[in-house]
């Protein structure tokens, strides 16, 4: 359904990843096997560090905070694929089309903070060893946990605001899987001057460069402090602390990088998607991969879970 007059929308269709007839059903069942993988691997990680008193550390209470995010993010953008493939349903209305795209934009704001704490918590236990237990006690961590996600939410206020202003689109057909700012913004035919503004100096500069640079600012101090342990052992071990949340980072803010800060075009739109699945759904599967098989600890109370269980 093409725009031609200046009308604001009641409703969006939504043109999903593909049109292909034949491929609906194969990109249907990846999605479906990526999203129930993600849940379970997610859910795992949130039993096993309620259940092990081994894990009641602050880095797992924010891993779990991080679980409860990827589950939360990968339900709120993919469900449209699952509706467009059982019901054929691609329409979804103008105020569920803003909330979805609050939702996920808070959720995305919040896991970039949280990662920043994780690596502030990182930074606490290997710099500062002696005052780990007093600096990171539980009120600083429950703090911290909400601040991140009060943060994330509030940060998506203003484009929310902007977005639910614009006065006429050129179509209602938005091409993507899910309500997202890039396509939002090339289907308006208002005035997104000052969206764009918004984009760069608090999308770009506040939401994701504060964090990043907090972050590698962290990781600067815990390089040279490993590199200052005489021992080869000591510093093995000292890096392998963190090497899982540094993994998670870099896979995170690559996949950032290549879905936001590219040239955007309607050719672009369609490479957009594929990195836009990949951030939202395959990146919640594999933070629980990487925390499981990059980690003693996890490995150590998923065997002791397992040998319970089979009792």
């Amino acid at each position: 359904m093409e725009m031609t007059n200046q009308t604001k929308v009641t409703f969006f269709i939504i043109k999903g990843i593909s049109d292909v007839p034949a491929l609906q059903a194969p990109i249907f069942l990846l999605v479906l096997l990526i999203y129930l993988l993600s849940l379970g691997g997610n859910m795992a990680i949130l039993l096993l560090v309620c259940l092990d008193h081994h894990l009641h550390t602050p880095m797992y209470f924010f891993l779990c905070n991080l679980s409860i995010m990827d589950m939360s993010s990968i339900t709120v953008t993919v469900h449209k694929i699952f509706a467009i493939f059982i019901s054929g349903q691609r329409t979804v209305s103008f105020l569920n089309c803003m909330v979805q795209f609050y939702i996920f934009s808070c959720l995305a704001c919040s896991e970039l903070l949280i990662l920043t704490a994780m690596s502030y918590d990182r930074y606490v236990a290997i710099c500062k060893p002696l005052h780990y237990p007093m600096v990171m006690n539980q009120v600083v961590c429950v703090l911290l946990a909400i601040s991140c996600w009060v943060l994330g939410f509030l940060e998506v206020v203003p484009y929310v605001a902007l977005l639910s202003k614009f006065s006429c689109y050129k179509s209602n057909i938005i091409n993507h899987f899910f309500c997202d700012l890039v396509p939002l913004m090339n289907l308006s035919c208002s005035d997104t001057s000052v969206l764009q503004i918004l984009t760069l100096v608090e999308g770009l500069l506040l939401l994701s460069l504060s964090p990043f640079l907090l972050t590698f600012v962290s990781y600067i101090y815990i390089i040279n402090t490993i590199l200052r342990i005489r021992s080869s052992t000591g510093r093995r071990k000292a890096f392998y602390t963190c090497s899982s949340h540094l993994t998670v980072v870099i896979l995170l803010y690559v996949t950032l990088v290549f879905q936001y800060l590219r040239p955007t075009s309607a050719e672009t739109l369609d490479a957009n998607k594929l990195f836009s699945l990949f951030n939202t759904a395959a990146v919640p599967l594999l933070n629980p991969l990487i925390y499981s098989l990059k980690n003693k600890e996890v490995i150590s109370a998923s065997r002791r879970m397992i040998k319970f269980l089979s009792k």
